[in-house]
């Protein structure tokens, strides 16, 4: 169940940590296009997707070990399946495909439209529905981030776009089923057991990948790998899950609004992408759209 709107002290708080939660896993994806960029210095894009998510199992497998953890019931395979398809294969994949032709900038402004798209295929999947001001402040969001994303690429989209619209369905979908989840089981127990699933093909496809693809070692490869897996693959989902558990999927889907930005700015220290000019304005826009929907009650 989600956290619902009230006056009482106890709900105050505990959306209050929710929405805590929910932005460290913002700020934790907002590192993960310029980390993948860092990443594809010294490996392939197969062999960077199927590492990452070994040494993201790795991580969660030592997490699941070490603690008392009960086995998921049976009837909630199929929902860690969608949520592997999406997060830990799919959105990494399609992304990091992306990221051979498409900047770090223009992917974050592109995957800047996750938020609708995740509020969109939870309404439908949950049954749930955001009132009018939400969707509105939704639109109005994603509005900023199309004429962003336009404005930016010159008019025209780049070839990468297409594998980032299918990321954005895949992911929309297993943040849906991961917030679900994550009701009626730990946050890092959904992630952590979402990469044990798909550990078997992660390791065989990382076998493939490394024998066709050349490794290139470098201090900004390694950092884009450890980021990717550890940070954004498992910590970022971590907090990200437990936090929709508390505010709901649909309202902690649009605390991602921010995250284009926020990659924009990495993009720019780290990657020394140019910025468009435009950025400031689109940043302010995008604030407002997140407090209205923020404001908005279910």
């Amino acid at each position: 169940m989600t956290v619902q709107d009230s006056a009482t002290p106890t709900t105050s708080i505990a959306v209050s940590s929710g929405t805590l939660l929910a932005a460290l896993g913002v700020v934790a994806f907002s590192l993960t296009f310029p980390s993948t960029v860092w990443g594809l210095e010294s490996f392939g894009p197969w062999s960077l997707v199927t590492v990452r998510s070994v040494l993201a199992a790795l991580v969660a497998g030592g997490f699941l070990l070490a603690l008392p953890v009960p086995v998921p019931d049976r009837s909630h395979w199929v929902a860690l399946a969608v949520v592997g398809g999406g997060v830990v294969v799919g959105f990494p994949l399609l992304t990091t495909l992306a990221l051979q032709t498409s900047t770090s900038s223009h992917a974050a402004v592109v995957v800047g439209l996750l938020p609708l798209t995740t509020a969109a295929y939870a309404a439908l999947r949950t049954g749930r529905r955001p009132s009018r001001t939400f969707w509105f402040a939704a639109l109005a969001g994603a509005g900023v981030v199309i004429a962003f994303t336009v404005r930016q690429s010159g008019g025209a989209l780049h070839a990468g776009d297409l594998y980032l619209f299918g990321a954005l369905l895949v992911c929309a979908a297993g943040y849906t089923e991961g917030g679900r989840l994550a009701a009626v089981m730990p946050g890092w127990q959904v992630i952590g057991w979402a990469l044990m699933l798909c550990l078997p093909l992660s390791l065989a496809g990382s076998a493939v990948a490394l024998s066709f693809e050349p490794v290139h070692m470098s201090v900004h490869g390694v950092i884009g790998l450890v980021w990717v897996a550890a940070g954004s693959t498992f910590f970022g989902l971590y907090v990200w899950y437990r936090g929709m558990a508390q505010i709901g999927i649909a309202r902690a889907s649009q605390l991602q609004l921010a995250q284009p930005l926020l990659t924009l700015v990495w993009s720019l220290t780290l990657l020394g992408e140019r910025l468009s000019p435009a950025a400031p304005l689109a940043a302010v826009a995008v604030l407002v759209c997140i407090a209205a929907t923020q404001r908005a009650r279910s």
